[in-house]
């Protein structure tokens, strides 16, 4: 009855710095199709799922914290080059919590963007 998740969204503040946090540090390719909506924004294709960058700024869902916990709600990203998201966090200044060995089968590492929603990267 599923095939998989379509989207993720995300209320953002600032579209720019997000743009920058997604595209020129994580490398994230945008996806073109994006309709003219009446509201900035941008989405973005990783593998066959879309990540929505939404700015709204009655939205409710933020953390208002930039602090990274891995308990609290977060999407994940599986990743082919752990050693290379790594070295690209590293050479950005992106501070992240690294779990190579725990009670998963997959080496994980989480961060946050600059308005607190949190990512698990894994593989």
């Amino acid at each position: 009855m599923y095939s998989g998740i379509h989207h993720v969204s995300l209320l953002v503040t600032d579209i720019e710095r997000s743009i920058d946090f997604y595209e020129e540090i994580l490398g994230f390719g945008k996806n073109k199709k994006r309709p003219q909506f009446d509201f900035p924004g941008v989405w973005y294709d990783i593998g066959d799922t879309q990540l929505h960058l939404i700015v709204h700024p009655k939205g409710k869902a933020r953390r208002n914290t930039t602090e990274i916990d891995s308990r609290d709600g977060h999407f994940a990203i599986r990743v082919t080059d752990m050693d290379k998201l790594l070295k690209t966090l590293d050479f950005h200044n992106i501070p992240y919590v690294n779990k190579p060995t725990n009670k998963t089968e997959w080496h994980q590492v989480f961060v946050s963007d600059p308005d607190g929603n949190l990512i698990e990267f894994n593989v």
